[in-house]
């Protein structure tokens, strides 16, 4: 196995043929993608379904209300019967569309 600087392919000798292949994990699957933490909060559109994560557990579901010029601060209106709810990006909680 032969695998280059980048350590994103690798090859691989099988019965005689060469095959590229892209290392494990290198690339997101279509799902894996969806369900990614989302680091720039200002691409997010009102009516996105989104999760709150908060050292790895969701801490809140809904839809985006409205997110800050900046980007650091999100409306969330829960799934729930509750008021809608304010999320810093400060506070060290990440997004997640669902």
């Amino acid at each position: 196995m032969k695998v280059t600087s980048k350590r994103l392919w690798q090859q691989n000798a099988y019965k005689g043929v060469v095959v590229h292949m892209k290392a494990r994990g290198a690339v997101l699957t279509r799902r894996n993608a969806h369900s990614a933490t989302i680091s720039d909060w200002g691409t997010l559109r009102p009516g996105v379904r989104v999760e709150i994560l908060k050292h790895a557990h969701v801490i809140a579901t809904g839809e985006v209300e409205e997110v800050s010029q900046s980007g650091n601060v999100l409306w969330l209106v829960p799934a729930g019967p509750t008021e809608k709810q304010l999320f810093l990006k400060s506070d060290g909680v990440q997004v997640r569309r669902s």
